[in-house]
């Protein structure tokens, strides 16, 4: 078992999943003078992050495909069973999401406005279709986002 901090420092750098399993032995035997403390915050932070990039990954792609399941009319026919399929997909991991992380639900109402555009943005070019076919705002609340039974009104 590496002893020093110099040494966890270079393996962090050499082997993340060893120094992790070093980490973890060490906490387990309560060796908390000998951790790399600096390392350890950062991938605590990073860990935390990667929750909520996850969480605006998903809202992203859900919102895209309920945009083109609501405005794509030329390819519904033929694409919404796909659209629906990875609409209920993204939903479901959501929610899982934030039932395992229930504090990133501020952060997803925080954000909501600003994914529905970048989501807007990749739709318009996706589909080709004039910008002004999809609303500037969401069209729908942030309980209908992510309620399992809500579909736009044309589209049951």
């Amino acid at each position: 078992m590496l002893d020093s901090k110099q040494e966890l420092n270079t393996l962090y750098h050499q082997d993340l999943y060893q120094w992790i399993e070093t980490t973890i032995h060490k906490i387990q035997h309560q060796n908390l003078d000998q951790l790399d403390w600096e390392n350890l915050i950062l991938e605590l932070e990073d860990l935390g992050n990667s929750q909520k990039h996850e969480l605006e990954s998903r809202l992203l792609v859900l919102f895209e495909h309920l945009l083109k399941l609501a405005y794509w009319q030329q390819e519904r026919d033929s694409n919404s069973r796909g659209w629906k399929g990875t609409i209920i997909e993204q939903r479901k991991q959501i929610k899982k999401l934030l039932k395992r992380n229930p504090s990133l639900k501020s952060f997803f109402l925080e954000i909501v406005a600003e994914i529905y555009q970048d989501a807007r943005d990749i739709t318009i070019v996706k589909t080709g279709l004039e910008p002004l076919i999809f609303p500037l705002e969401p069209f729908f609340t942030d309980e209908q986002a992510l309620d399992e039974n809500w579909l736009p009104d044309e589209i049951k």
